[in-house]
């Protein structure tokens, strides 16, 4: 029995094929390299770019993204300036009764029917445009009352003696200073900056003036059935930065 050589060469192997350079290997793999090169990085615009649709899929997702933010950002606002507004009304509401008690009514312009008694919540909603005087005249003797502050200078002293709430000359004057009822932020009185004189009005969260009528107890000094204002002790309201009688049932008010 003949021995298989450990040299033997396998039949699948043709000793007479042409043998191949380490030249021509060298060139043959450069070529299937650059190949291979050219497959894998063949067009790359086609295979990294976005298309057009893809691009405005991403800017409508993105625009509507912004949307929800914004609209969630505006009520996140809304909501907090009521919450304002509604804590505003309810201390302001305390000085009153603190005034009255000490004075026997609630704050009111000395002159029947003018400022707080002309005030008709009722009928006037626009404390911006169309009834903005007298929003801001009932809200000064307002202000003027609780605050003290009766030359509207953002300060309480001895000058402050001469005026009544309504603004007018006092004589006598007082003999000592107005009591202070209630302490007005900056950010409740327009103008918000303390340095500015005088005060404009008592102001809302949402930059308007604050309501104050004293026009259903006017009705009931005339002897009248009211139909004026909603109170018979005094009404206080922010229009929620509404303007018409659409904005009505936003109000935030003492009622």
């Amino acid at each position: 029995m003949q021995r298989e050589s450990p040299f033997s060469i396998p039949q699948a192997f043709d000793i007479n094929a042409p043998t191949i350079s380490g030249q021509d290997r060298a060139c043959r793999g450069s070529r299937a390299g650059r190949k291979i090169l050219r497959s894998a990085g063949d067009t790359p615009a086609t295979t990294t770019a976005f298309s057009l649709v893809e691009l405005l899929v991403v800017i409508s997702i993105i625009i509507v993204l912004a949307g929800l933010i914004l609209s969630t950002m505006g009520y996140v606002r809304k909501k907090g300036a009521r919450a304002r507004a509604e804590t505003d009304i309810a201390a302001i509401s305390a000085a009153c009764e603190s005034y009255k008690a000490d004075n026997g009514i609630y704050p009111r312009d000395p002159t029947a029917n003018t400022a707080t008694d002309a005030l008709n919540a009722r009928t006037m909603f626009d404390p911006v445009t169309t009834d903005a005087p007298l929003y801001k005249a009932a809200s000064l003797v307002l202000y003027r009352a609780l605050s003290g502050d009766r030359n509207l200078d953002r300060i309480v002293n001895a000058s402050d003696q001469n005026f009544k709430i309504d603004g007018t000359t006092l004589s006598p004057p007082l003999t000592q200073l107005p009591q202070v009822y209630f302490t007005f932020k900056p950010n409740q009185l327009s103008r918000t900056d303390q340095t500015q004189t005088p005060v404009e009005f008592i102001r809302d969260p949402f930059g308007n003036s604050y309501g104050y009528s004293t026009a259903y107890q006017y009705d009931i000094d005339q002897g009248i059935n009211p139909t004026h204002g909603y109170n018979p002790t005094f009404d206080l309201l922010s229009t929620d930065g509404g303007t018409t009688t659409n904005d009505v049932a936003g109000w935030i008010k003492n009622w």
